[in-house]
């Protein structure tokens, strides 16, 4: 490599770990060194808006067009994004083909007094931004009342301990990152509650026609959970999935097989549509897919405005 490479990444505390991660891993699988590799924060617009939900002001975007925006500018080379926050559709000129072997995608509550969401006291106040989480929720607790909560991790803790939200739901995988699992009240296994496509995810972006990059990317790509991020963002394309749809999409492969269930709410939460499939993992891309035809099919269109 002729140049630095630069990896471009939100300035959150958790952002950084996953840009200092995919830098590792650079480094441990090519003949790079760390002077070679330098990361920068990139302040996004979701970062700065912290009091509404994103589907209100410009949807998953808002975490990755500036940081897209310094990629196609050549700022940056390399672009670190949970996958999670990527719209389903890919940017013009970039390309997301590399991901590194998934973290735990399943979701946890935090409540003060160490409550499961089935001990939390009659009309809890819990802490969510996510239309899917919130439906979720009031699937096993109907009394409960969903209250928006933005910010990093640390923010939604501090605000949880100050008693302004009773409990408070996130991604187990943040969490572990951030070493806070002690304060973890309640795991979700993904058959109770299933996480958002490509939870527990770090993708990474390059310019397609980067060619240097993506050979370096190449060499550090988890097989196994880029087949698992295509058949689950595949259900998201056909839905044309945004921050307001609410839907969870989790795959399992066990051999030569791989599983994905989904479940998809209409935009109030009243009915839910749910499909699980099993194909060979050849057909990664197609399971996904199909399961999104289906479930737009099932809905009629009930989880669009």
């Amino acid at each position: 490599m002729s140049k630095q490479i630069t990896i471009g990444s939100r300035g959150s505390k958790l952002a950084l770990l996953y840009a200092q991660k995919t830098k590792e891993s650079i480094i441990k699988n090519t003949n790079l060194g760390n002077k070679d590799i330098f990361i920068k924060k990139i302040t996004t617009k979701g970062d700065q808006i912290q009091d509404i939900r994103l589907s209100e002001v410009g949807g998953k975007g808002l975490f990755s067009s500036n940081i897209e925006k310094e990629l196609q500018d050549k700022n940056i080379d390399i672009a670190v994004h949970a996958l999670k926050d990527l719209p389903a559709i890919e940017t013009k000129g970039l390309i997301t083909d590399t991901f590194l072997r998934r973290n735990d995608p399943r979701e946890i509550l935090i409540s003060t007094g160490k409550k499961k969401l089935k001990e939390l006291n009659l009309n809890s106040i819990v802490g969510t931004s996510s239309y899917r989480r919130e439906f979720q929720i009031k699937k096993i607790r109907p009394d409960v009342n969903c209250k928006i909560i933005r910010g990093n991790v640390d923010t939604r803790i501090k605000k949880l301990k100050e008693g302004i939200y009773d409990a408070i739901i996130l991604s187990y995988a943040g969490i572990k990152h951030l070493e806070y699992e002690n304060e973890i009240s309640e795991i979700f296994a993904t058959e109770e509650m299933i996480p958002s496509a490509g939870q527990g995810i770090i993708a990474i972006q390059c310019r397609e026609d980067d060619e240097e990059i993506i050979s370096i990317l190449k060499k550090i790509n988890h097989n196994e959970t880029y087949k698992r991020a295509y058949a689950e963002r595949n259900i998201l394309k056909v839905l044309e999935g945004d921050c307001e749809t609410a839907i969870g999409a989790h795959s399992k492969i066990n051999e030569d097989n791989i599983t994905i269930e989904a479940e998809l709410f209409s935009l109030d939460g009243s009915q839910r549509f749910y499909e699980k499939k099993t194909n060979k993992i050849d057909k990664f891309k197609e399971i996904g897919t199909e399961i999104g035809k289906i479930l737009k099919i099932k809905s009629n269109n009930s989880y669009k405005r």
